[in-house]
């Protein structure tokens, strides 16, 4: 059910200004305190857009503060959107700042384990969903690896994404680290195409990397798999 006006939960800490934010974190305060919508979230929502027309449905598996949901309500493309969130509380967050976006009311909000809901509730409309997945990496230490190993990736490895995913949909695209792995993502490529990882820039420099599966047109700095 869509949601109505919702604040933040008492135990997430609201800043108003960035010098109230600990040191030790200010590096994560755009993306997860001063809630903005990125340009590198608005493009991502706009090359998902270009799946088949008949994907009228778009599920976001790990929905997390919604900044990925919000840009995908924003575009206009999709006739329902379904935002999956495990912990309530990071639930709670998303609603807020779909609120302070003025697109609460376009989006279904889902508290559970992305995988059971997807499996129980959604297997009837996957013909005409999109999947879009933005999961954990395991934390910061992601960063330190040249090429990052989608195998061991925790808690949920490549294998453990693109099962239930390709199970339910043809259309599904994975939000992964920019150093993963790119011969590990080619194996998944089906044998009449190719798949399409797209890199998203900022000053020359990669900062996002999306993995397309099934038909979707995407342009920018990619390359095929």
């Amino acid at each position: 059910m869509a949601a109505g006006t919702e604040e933040p939960p008492e135990s997430v800490h609201h800043y108003d200004y960035a010098e109230e934010v600990p040191s030790d974190i200010q590096k994560y305060a755009v993306r997860a305190i001063f809630y903005t919508l990125t340009l590198i979230k608005l493009n991502i929502a706009e090359h998902v857009a270009t799946a088949p027309a008949a994907k009228t449905v778009l599920i976001d598996a790990f929905a997390g503060a919604g900044g990925n949901t919000i840009a995908f309500a924003l575009s206009g493309r999709w006739e329902r959107i379904f935002a999956i969130e495990k912990d309530p509380e990071v639930l709670q967050c998303a609603k807020h700042n779909a609120e302070v976006y003025g697109v609460a009311n376009k989006i279904w909000w889902v508290q559970g384990d992305c995988f059971d809901i997807i499996k129980k509730r959604f297997a009837s409309v996957g013909k005409d969903a999109v999947i879009f997945a933005s999961p954990p990496w395991g934390g910061p230490g992601y960063t330190s690896d040249e090429v990052f190993n989608l195998s061991t990736m925790q808690p949920y490895s490549l294998q453990d994404l693109y099962m239930p995913f390709s199970k339910t949909t043809t259309e599904f695209a994975l939000y992964l680290p920019r150093t993963s792995n790119l011969n590990q993502l080619a194996k998944y490529a089906p044998q009449d195409r190719q798949l399409q990882a797209t890199h998203y820039c900022t000053k020359g420099a990669s900062k996002a990397l999306c993995v397309y599966f099934g038909d979707f047109r995407t342009t920018g700095d990619s390359e095929d798999l």
